[in-house]
């Protein structure tokens, strides 16, 4: 069998500067727990300085001779220090968990306000989401490992573990100048060893990575709504087993490489350990036999080359700990610099005014990442001031890529879309988002209450009557007076416990109402009627010309025989215009329009023979 090899992958930035990071933010975001984490240092190194000097105190008072009385005021006074010393650091270690929480809550945060803004045309990229999802990992916490805290904490270790070193070095070099070196030099293996982990570890995260994604949304399903109903019906539920069980499989494969390797490493620092600490042990007994040392120093040094020991090992520790840190650190910082698609802020929603602007797309093409052909290609159209433009074609022709490109979710690889005459790219991304009030064909709501997600903002903040009067008009309110709570009733059961679930159609009117909301300038409704049953259908139909007064509107469907009440109808194919003009031009053209309205129409008259045959 051929050994797997390590793929070589460098990481974005180093230990150093990861470090330089981890404490900026830490001073930034937490500064009281840069506080804490320093004022460790001195008072937990004083409490092992004075754990090793407290016993050889006590023994050379005893084997002086000295009385009772005259030698319990020094033991006593160390002691209390000692104690002392030892609580302060037990309370400040405490005290710095909760401060390292803070810290990574707050530096959290940063993830969740990346990936709520992130350019939706590179968030959709699997390569960007699965960037986002390792980046994720440095916030969580596995096996007690919790990168970001960790890579704050690995600093101040390291900068303890080293004063430490010094402090007690010095110590046991009175006692044998051979005894640092020796100390020192072996944990090299340590060091070599716990490195081709970390390395190992970093090389495989984007496997590990993997499947773990997509265990985590096979093992979602079975708590899935919408997914509960396919499953019994289709039988679908062996299948789903088999899959979540090789996953699984394949995860604990991984993770068991992963165990394998840590044991190895660990295995090292066992024998590196036992080889240190006995030979120098067997030094201070031979210096005691030999009465070079008498017995007091036998114990300081003792204790001191132990703790010197530790000191070293935390020394391998920390490095360790920052090492695995920064490689998870890595993810999250280039992330967080992934760059984003803004805008130049030449122009804000201000400069449209108060009528309802002209949209141009001007030769725009696009293309999907990785895909070979364009699925927009060198469209020309131009939406008037104030024109209802209905926009058709079979699946595939390129009409939500279309949607997307003038809502500003994706960027056209070709061409441009201006607003007024001001090109797309002049709006900040925010403000171009302010011009556009979309209702998507896929239709996902909250745990908010009603009033909440129609206004888009908290409930204190929710303007209760233009709420009410956007539900009124998308046909929602007779369902929502039905609810004990009304408008403030929230959405999702899982969540709240008396929370409704809205049918598709609700839910769609729901999304309705948040567009009507609103109140852009340019309304885009992508198959707002694909839920709705015909007595809501018509009902929109005829609402649609007062719902778009004062706006542009873009009016997407399958369905031919509802663009009637438009001004203009656009017929897309492959990402072209096919044909273009009103309703009754093109169907008075005998093109394709109306070859596919006939399709349409021809299905409701022969059904409609049937049921009054």
């Amino acid at each position: 069998m051929k050994k797997e090899k390590t793929p070589k992958i460098k990481p974005s930035h180093s230990v150093a500067s990861n470090i330089v990071w981890s404490v900026r933010k830490l001073l930034h975001y937490a500064p009281a727990a840069f506080v804490i984490f320093a004022l460790y240092i001195p008072v937990h190194i004083a409490s092992r300085y004075l754990g090793i000097v407290f016993p050889a105190r006590v023994l050379e008072e005893v084997t002086a001779g000295n009385p009772w009385a005259q030698a319990v005021v020094p033991v006593g006074r160390l002691l209390l220090f000692m104690l002392l010393a030892d609580l302060s650091s037990r309370v400040l270690e405490i005290i710095s968990r909760d401060a390292a929480g803070r810290y990574r809550y707050k530096v959290t945060d940063l993830w969740v306000r990346k990936t709520l803004s992130l350019f939706y045309e590179d968030y959709e990229k699997k390569p960007v989401r699965d960037l986002a999802e390792r980046a994720s990992e440095a916030t969580q916490q596995s096996d007690g490992d919790q990168p970001l805290t960790d890579m704050v904490r690995g600093a101040f270790s390291m900068t303890e573990n080293v004063i430490g070193y010094l402090l007690f070095g010095t110590v046991i070099s009175f006692a044998s100048p051979w005894l640092v070196p020796i100390l020192t030099v072996s944990p090299v293996a340590n060091w070599l060893a716990g490195r081709a982990y970390n390395r190992w570890d970093h090389a495989h995260r984007k496997k590990l990575s993997d499947l773990e994604t997509k265990q985590a949304c096979v093992r979602k399903l079975p708590d899935d709504f919408k997914s509960a109903k396919d499953i019994r019906i289709y039988s679908m539920a062996g299948w789903i087993r088999d899959i979540y069980r090789d996953l699984t499989g394949q995860l604990v494969m991984e993770n068991r490489k992963k165990v394998s390797r840590r044991f190895l490493s660990r295995t090292a620092d066992l024998f590196v350990i036992l080889l240190r600490d006995g030979g120098a042990y067997l030094l201070l007994i031979s210096m005691f036999l030999r009465g070079e040392i008498d017995a007091a120093q036998f114990v300081l040094y003792f204790a001191a080359v132990s703790s010197f020991a530790e000191w070293i090992g935390g020394i391998v520790d920390a490095w360790n700990t920052l090492h695995a840190s920064s490689m998870r650190v890595c993810d999250f910082r280039e992330y967080l610099d992934y760059p984003d698609f803004e805008g130049t802020g030449e122009a804000s929603d201000d400069s449209i005014g108060d009528h309802a602007p002209e949209v141009v797309f001007d030769h725009v093409s696009f293309r999907y990442d990785g895909a070979e052909d364009f699925t927009i290609r060198d469209l020309s159209f131009t939406m008037k001031s104030g024109e209802k433009l209905a926009l058709v074609g079979l699946n595939g022709a390129g009409k939500t890529t279309l949607v997307k490109l003038l809502c500003g979710l994706y960027h056209p690889t070709s061409g441009e879309i201006r607003i007024n005459g001001i090109p797309q790219s002049k709006f900040r991304r925010r403000d171009y988002y302010k011009l556009i009030a979309p209702v998507f064909q896929d239709v996902r709501t909250a745990f908010y209450s009603l009033a909440e997600t129609v206004s888009c903002t908290d409930g204190e903040h929710t303007d209760r009557q233009k709420a009410e009067n956007a539900l009124k008009r998308a046909g929602l309110w007779e369902k929502i007076e039905a609810l004990p709570d009304g408008m403030d009733t929230k959405l999702d059961k899982k969540v709240n416990k008396n929370g409704t679930e809205l049918s598709g159609g609700e839910a769609q009117k729901l999304m309705l109402a948040r567009a009507l909301c609103k109140d852009a300038p340019i309304l885009v409704l992508d198959e707002p009627t694909a839920a709705l049953d015909p007595i809501a259908e018509a009902r929109l139909y005829g609402e649609y010309g007062r719902m778009t007064a004062g706006k542009t509107s873009l009016f997407v469907s399958h369905r031919l025989a509802t663009t009637a009440f438009c001004d203009r109808v656009i017929l897309l194919e492959d990402g072209r215009i096919a044909e273009e003009g009103t309703h009754a031009e093109l169907i008075a053209l005998e093109g394709k329009y109306k070859e596919l309205y006939e399709i349409q129409s021809q299905w409701y008259r022969e059904n409609g023979k049937v049921a009054s045959a």
